[in-house]
């Protein structure tokens, strides 16, 4: 059984923005996803989308942002536990046990929840045929947005993720835009973009509109569109790109005693805690009034749950907020040399 001062459930931006608090501030943690790699929702949907609302970086995509977050731990040797799923938490005396998928074994006086929304899937097309298209011409997160270079592209959706992906890949690709609804509940901003690329020819718009069926053989060369009128539409198209939101699962985490609100955990605004002693919530998964759904946000709370662990892994101790220009310690920590 690894003894750590804090366990962090979920390697996306804000747990490891977190992780590089609770490194400043002394505390060691390790880090458990169930994903493969680290980077969370940032590596998984949209590692090429490009992100706007970092402060002092005016653009990056979730690749480098992820990159650039891993550098910024490097000083803290950080473990992480990739592939893994933390399966029991129980408590005994003062420490939390945590027990992974892979019989891994934790005692810590804190845990810190950053699971993005929990264990998730994206939502597929109602027709069986696409099944046999996924990953090679039908997707529902993109990875490498070089692949549709100069191919023609056919999107589903009406919410942000496919109007920012349709505005970005029509800089280099044939795009057809698919809802189902005449409005689009994407932001303004993009609604007013796309119909600007559609008069401009490079984005076709298709409303009212839905998959009916795809043909091909080993991949998709064009499918067929169902007005809500019953009337049918061939459209010619290499690949098919589905963003219809995320099928959210908390998997073993409603059995941990804990407030949740429509799959999100209720924590409080001092320090993001739950209703657990020593268990903390950060990022899209918790919730409180006023509660923002933005990375920059996650960051916050990140920094303020990590100095709320701070009590409970070193009781006889006092913290003294210092910034990392001032503070020997914190320069220390980063391997700065003054």
């Amino acid at each position: 059984m690894k003894k750590i001062d804090a366990l962090i459930i979920g390697a996306g931006p804000t747990g490891l923005f977190c992780a590089h608090q609770l490194g400043l501030i002394g505390l060691n943690c390790e880090i458990v996803d169930n994903l493969d790699k680290i980077g969370g929702q940032c590596i998984e949907l949209y590692p090429d989308k490009p992100i706007y609302d970092i402060p002092a970086v005016p653009e990056c995509t979730g690749k480098q942002l992820t990159d650039n977050l891993i550098e910024q731990i490097k000083p803290f040797n950080i473990n992480f536990h990739l592939n893994e799923r933390v399966e029991v938490v129980k408590k005994i005396n003062d420490k939390w046990i945590v027990k992974t998928n892979k019989d891994k074994e934790f005692e810590t006086p804190n845990i810190i929840i950053a699971g993005g929304v929990g264990s998730f899937e994206p939502r597929k097309f109602s027709p069986k045929e696409c099944e046999k298209y996924e990953n090679k011409s039908l997707y529902y997160s993109i990875k490498d947005k070089t692949i549709f270079d100069g191919k023609t592209v056919t999107i589903f959706g009406g919410g942000d993720s496919a109007l920012d992906w349709a505005i970005e890949l029509s800089n280099k690709s044939k795009v057809n835009l698919v809802h189902r609804r005449d409005e689009f509940t994407a932001a303004q901003l993009s609604v007013d973009k796309i119909k600007e690329l559609e008069k401009l020819g490079k984005i076709k718009i298709f409303t009212k509109n839905q998959l009916n069926s795809v043909k091909g053989e080993k991949n998709i060369e064009s499918i067929t569109i169902k007005h809500d009128d019953e009337s049918l539409k061939e459209i010619q198209t290499n690949y098919v790109l589905g963003f219809f939101g995320l099928i959210m699962k908390l998997g073993p985490i409603v059995d941990w005693g804990l407030n949740i609100d429509k799959k999100t955990i209720e924590v409080n605004t001092e320090n993001f805690e739950t209703n657990q002693k020593g268990i903390f919530a950060i990022g899209d998964i918790c919730t409180y009034p006023g509660k923002l759904k933005l990375i920059l946000s996650g960051f916050h709370e990140g920094a303020l749950a990590a100095r709320g662990c701070f009590k409970y892994a070193r009781p006889d101790e006092k913290l003294r907020f210092e910034f990392t220009t001032t503070s020997k310690a914190a320069q220390e920590r980063l391997g700065i040399k003054k």
